[in-house]
């Protein structure tokens, strides 16, 4: 993509070559003119057509990786990261939202088990500890690039689950085509640094940030129809709130 990118250097001027190529490879960013996704000439072939040395290139990538604008990825190159998933706090699932946005929500379904509920999960259920509970555990992508790792338990019976109807349709959407009204959750957000196992399954580096989720939401009869504990990668992902004065 940047052999159509025209970056016109001053020499004379006192700004830094580095930060000059940067600077005009980030206004390609944010004009469309370098979409998400695409890829970078490497270090040499950029160097070369430039007429700069490799290691001022190799600074000015390495200013935009530090920005969050590119990203290096092992076998591919340096890429433009895809653009953040902002998301309103409200009582609606990711794949909802993900739709709403005009993206297409790709999930992979890692678990969908009944097992006996923990003591936590069975609390916030309102359910006695060990009684069955349907555990699921699936991988959401947006843009082709995995962006959440969640986790859900709901009560047996609720709703008829598959892993099919759970890699095509968004849970709640799912929860709704049953008959369950959702109507109020109790939602905490918080971050933390991504084990090794999150890393992996997240394309992420291990200790990366992310943001953290744990939610539980009742239907129009107060009951709690659903426990989730869901990590979003930092990078990719970001909650909105909007504040009222009262």
């Amino acid at each position: 993509m940047t052999a159509k990118l025209a970056i016109d250097l001053d020499r004379s001027s006192p700004v830094p070559l580095y930060f000059q190529v940067a600077e005009q490879i980030s206004e390609a960013i944010r004009s469309g003119d370098l979409p998400p996704g695409s890829r970078l000439d490497n270090e040499i072939m950029l160097a070369d057509r430039l007429g700069l040395s490799r290691p001022t290139i190799r600074q000015a990538i390495q200013y935009l990786v530090d920005k969050g604008l590119l990203v290096r990825k092992r076998g591919v190159g340096t890429q433009v990261v895809h653009g953040q998933v902002k998301r309103s706090v409200e009582l609606t699932s990711l794949y909802d939202d993900l739709r709403r946005a005009g993206q297409e929500p790709v999930t992979r379904v890692l678990a969908l088990e009944a097992v006996p509920a923990q003591e936590e999960v069975a609390a916030v259920l309102g359910l006695e500890p060990g009684a069955e509970v349907l555990r699921m555990e699936r991988i959401r992508y947006a843009a082709g690039e995995p962006l959440a790792l969640l986790h859900n338990w709901l009560p047996a019976g609720l709703a008829p689950l598959t892993a099919e109807n759970l890699s095509e349709r968004g849970l709640y959407e799912l929860l709704r085509s049953a008959g369950v009204r959702m109507r109020v959750a109790n939602q905490r957000i918080g971050a933390r640094a991504a084990t090794a196992v999150e890393a992996r399954l997240l394309d992420e580096r291990r200790g990366a940030p992310l943001l953290t989720m744990v939610r539980t939401a009742y239907d129009d009869q107060g009951r709690a129809v659903e426990h989730g504990s869901h990590i979003y990668r930092a990078s990719h992902y970001s909650l909105e709130v909007t504040l009222i004065e009262r």
